[in-house]
């Protein structure tokens, strides 16, 4: 199953955008889920069609846009996420069970309360929907429509984060003996104990197959922008920060282009050519990230309701393939450098990084902290480096390279 998730700044048509792209997918045979899990829903307003948790099935009537588009009518669905019934439901009791365990180690009541609601909890539900829904049914593409930058952020590294979180406040082992002490205590506390540590062990899963899901090979993101130099900033950024927790965008799409007057004349025509200038420089701005870009053009008619939609699909795709993108290049590259003396191994982190970015570096343990424009990433280093100590670091137009040599008292132990 394909996975293809869209997110940008917000007003910059994500939505629509998603939901021609479904249309263009479903019109080429493909059995296509387009779910939102932006908080504030309007891919049903988008449709034309009353949306809600379970998928819904939508009718594409052919378009004009293309002589050759067809006839047939084009079939997909569409849903909706809706957070606060997963809030009452599947949350409801895993926060019961944690209240428990978290009392259970000494906790007071008001904390173990206010510790088990922690924000993003209705991002990380959210996440686990769509894969629910794609996993149950009979899709071969799932569109995701998903909310503003911000929220798509810390809906994608929420698994990671809380499941890293997680092990280190409740290691597995710690969690086994635990439950074998537990067992000694007594029946009652035995159970209370049992219930929290399976619920800790179905949220550990949980958040695993949410986070390995994230970076599987069938999985993107599509960022949405428009040819504006503020908005396009935020998209660089963006990209940074996905690739950082190695999250793989196939594409760009730049939407809102103004049209070409082609030999016009009068004021109106002249706005368009200055306009459509600087919105050029903008997307050769954009080409320099190396990664596939296709540019919409503004329309006469809002691009609202099935019709429409396919037939945005068709002028933005044409005859390619609208999936295409999922193939990635490693982010994380190791090479030995055995002739240099003085550096003997190199890191490769293939991050897009802006012009101003000023990437910090850390030795945590076993792992190097990366931060980037205010995001951290903690990367467990392979197994020769950990002997091994961090000589110098150089960003560059492919990536940020991190040399190390072998420190000798570490290899002495």
């Amino acid at each position: 199953m394909r996975m293809l998730m869209f997110t940008g700044k917000g007003g910059v048509g994500k939505t629509t955008l998603a939901a021609a792209t479904a249309t263009r997918v479903a019109a080429r045979g493909g059995k296509v889920l387009v779910v939102s899990t932006d908080p504030a829903h309007s891919l049903g307003d988008c449709l034309g069609s009353a949306l809600c948790g379970e998928p819904r099935e939508v009718t594409a009537p052919p378009g004009d846009a293309r002589p050759d588009s067809g006839t047939a009518e084009v079939r997909f669905h569409a849903a909706e996420t809706a957070t606060r019934n997963l809030l009452d439901g599947v949350w409801g009791e895993l926060r019961e069970h944690l209240h428990t365990l978290l009392a259970s180690s000494g906790i007071a009541e008001v904390e173990a309360a206010e510790l088990t609601g922690f924000p993003g909890i209705e991002e990380l539900l959210a996440l686990a929907e769509v894969r629910r829904l794609a996993t149950e049914g009979p899709w071969d593409t799932v569109i995701v429509d998903c909310g503003p930058t911000a929220e798509t952020l810390r809906l994608l590294t929420l698994p990671e984060a809380l499941s890293g979180y997680l092990e280190r406040a409740f290691p597995r082992h710690r969690r086994v003996i635990r439950g074998v002490l537990a067992g000694a205590a007594g029946e009652p506390h035995t159970r209370r104990w049992d219930a929290a540590a399976d619920a800790l062990g179905r949220l550990a899963e949980r958040l695993g197959a949410l986070a390995g899901s994230l970076t599987d090979p069938r999985t993107s993101v599509r960022l949405v922008t428009t040819p504006e130099s503020l908005v396009a900033a935020e998209t660089r950024r963006t990209l940074t920060a996905l690739s950082l927790h190695q999250i793989h965008v196939d594409g760009l799409l730049v939407n809102r282009m103004v049209p070409d007057p082609g030999s016009a004349r009068g004021q109106a025509a002249a706005w368009m050519r200055t306009r459509r200038k600087e919105q050029r420089e903008v997307v050769d701005g954009l080409r320099g990230l190396g990664l596939p870009l296709r540019t919409v053009e503004y329309s006469a008619d809002e691009p609202a309701g099935p019709r429409m939609l396919r037939e945005l699909g068709e002028r933005i795709y044409g005859e390619s393939d609208p999936l295409d993108g999922a193939e990635r290049a490693p982010v994380i590259e190791l090479s030995d450098e055995g002739a240099d003396a003085w550096a003997r191994y190199c890191l490769r982190l293939a991050l897009p990084l802006g012009p101003d970015a000023e990437p910090e570096l850390a030795r945590v343990g076993d792992e190097l902290a990366v931060t980037v424009d205010g995001r951290r990433r903690l990367i467990a280093l392979p197994s020769v480096l950990r002997r091994c100590v961090v000589v110098d670091a150089a960003a560059g137009d492919d990536g940020l390279r991190v040399r190390f040599r072998p420190d000798p008292e570490q290899w002495m132990r």
